[in-house]
């Protein structure tokens, strides 16, 4: 009998002979019947390098099918860990220090800093050989000779087994390691299938990184447990995504902000496409979408925008605004999609319904505590419920709004600012493209309010009529009083913009 919590049997909800994974200008997709059988091999040869149910397997591959296939096939027996591919060679030595993998996976014929770290550490070196004849993502994993041993404990693993180690993004302080278990990644890939409406008519154009709980579970994972197929990219690129749309008709794609951004700025040459090739749904994620946005999105799409809230802790998603008839709220990340979602205060009680305080959540899809850490799992978990570092609401029908990240949030002489808040009114302005509001050093305030803005092209706009402009918004103490115009922002390696940091980095921390 199958464990139903185990990603094995996410694996075998798929018509033997329909496509579970493709790939762009690939001839021959690989058959769910195939994806099975890949998995079963590829436990059997782990297996025969003596690593089993609770090793650890990091992975440093691209952005591709393989790396799609590779995710879920290791899962089902290892620990996988996947690491960006970007990363330099003394970020990798402090991940792959930390982690301590009984095996590194890189692909063969790739030159990466991995492979000198694996040395340094003396981590074995697996080569993952690509084989697109046996249809996307394919592949054949070949071990050193001195990897050969018996797994303590071989086989496909169940629920309760460790499948996906990642780091959290360590903005403030140093990354925590957080451990998925196969139930965690399968109720959320249910999770996220459900609020979708997926079947296996659906095909996911899957554009984000896969060393992100975003790709790895929204793109891919909930995609198998719907039976579905997903279409792999390189990675994203705008000017490919109209071309991919054309190419394999996907039903729904899910990205962040930034990346749709993008999009909605060749969407209006791509109007014939879009008219051909009409997708079901847009599902945002991983960073706040600005209602403009949204709406802007909708009507060159002609298709609903589907914001959700996830973090790595809950194996991705958290709430979700649901798909029409039921509304759909701008600026809210939705509703309940999977785990509870309440608001709590300092105290660990929970609030009523408007009351503001920080979002907290449990269920199936949330980590057990961080590895090795007490002190940080002594203050995410409280009474059963995880405390996510984000401040928000629940309005009366449910949808939750969030406020902004704890840490983030600037104090101003006692008076708490959102920086989201500042966000969202400053891109109102005709002018601006991108804004992102911080706190800036002020002796005798502790923090002032500052935002660095980038200006839309052709347009103009001065740091006076900036503040003008907000000032009709907002509270006198919430206008920014310091506003830096810069051509980009910083963003972090899966397109988030990174707000903690970017006092320093324009030289306004002194």
């Amino acid at each position: 009998m199958q464990d139903p919590d185990a990603i094995l049997t996410q694996l075998s909800r798929g018509a033997a002979g329909s496509s579970a994974i493709s790939a762009p200008d690939s001839s021959k997709p690989l058959t769910w019947h195939a994806l099975r059988e890949l998995a079963a091999r590829t436990i059997d040869a782990v297996n025969a390098m003596g690593i089993g149910r609770g090793d650890r397997v990091a992975m440093v591959l691209r952005n591709g099918p393989e790396m799609a296939a590779a995710f879920p096939c290791l899962a089902t027996g290892v620990a996988t860990a996947p690491l960006n591919p970007g990363y330099r060679e003394d970020e990798l030595d402090f991940y792959l220090g930390d982690l301590s993998p009984k095996a590194l996976v890189v692909e063969a014929g790739v030159d990466s800093p991995a492979r000198k770290v694996a040395a340094k550490l003396s981590i074995p070196v697996v080569e993952l050989h690509p084989e697109p004849a046996k249809g996307a993502g394919a592949f054949r994993l070949e071990a050193p000779a001195t990897l050969r041993g018996k797994a303590k404990s071989p086989g496909s693993g169940k629920g309760e087994d460790i499948a996906l180690l990642l780091h959290t993004s360590g903005t403030t302080a140093r990354p925590k390691l957080v451990p998925l278990t196969q139930s965690n990644l399968s109720a959320s890939a249910r999770h996220i299938a459900a609020a979708l409406a997926l079947t296996p008519d659906d095909t996911c154009l899957q554009i984000m990184p896969l060393f992100h709980i975003h790709g790895l579970v929204a793109g891919v994972l909930s995609s198998l447990s719907a039976g579905a197929q997903v279409f792999v990219t390189p990675g994203f690129n705008a000017l490919r995504f109209f071309h991919w749309v054309e190419e394999i008709h996907p039903t729904w794609t899910t990205g962040v902000p930034t990346m749709h951004r993008a999009i909605l700025g060749r969407a209006e040459r791509n109007k014939e496409i879009l008219a051909r090739r009409r997708l079901r749904l847009l599902r945002s994620s991983s960073a706040s979408l600005r209602p403009r946005l949204m709406a802007e999105l909708e009507a060159a799409f002609q298709a609903p925008v589907i914001e959700a809230y996830g973090m790595t802790e809950a194996s991705h998603q958290m709430a979700s605004n649901p798909l029409p008839p039921r509304p759909r709220k701008p600026g809210s990340v939705g509703i309940a999609a999977g785990p509870e979602v309440g608001i709590m205060d300092d105290a660990g009680t929970l609030l009523p319904q408007g009351a503001g305080g920080e979002i907290v959540v449990r269920g199936p899809n949330v980590t057990r505590g961080y590895v090795n850490n007490p002190e940080a799992n002594a203050k995410a978990f409280v009474n059963g419920w995880f405390r996510t570092g984000d401040q928000g609401s629940l309005d009366e029908d449910g949808y939750l709004r969030i406020i902004g990240r704890l840490k983030e949030m600037i104090n101003r002489g006692g008076e708490k600012v959102s920086p989201l808040e500042v966000d969202v009114v400053l891109m109102d302005h005709p002018s601006v493209q991108l804004a992102l509001t911080f706190g800036m050093p002020q002796e005798n305030l502790g923090e002032e309010v500052a935002a660095a803005v980038v200006l839309k092209e052709g347009k103009t706009a001065t740091e006076r009529e900036l503040r003008e402009f907000a000032g009709k918004h907002l509270a006198h103490y919430k206008v920014p009083h310091k506003i830096v115009f810069v051509t980009e922002l910083p963003r972090g390696p899966t397109g988030k913009l990174q707000r903690i940091g970017l006092a320093a980095k324009l030289g306004l921390d002194k």
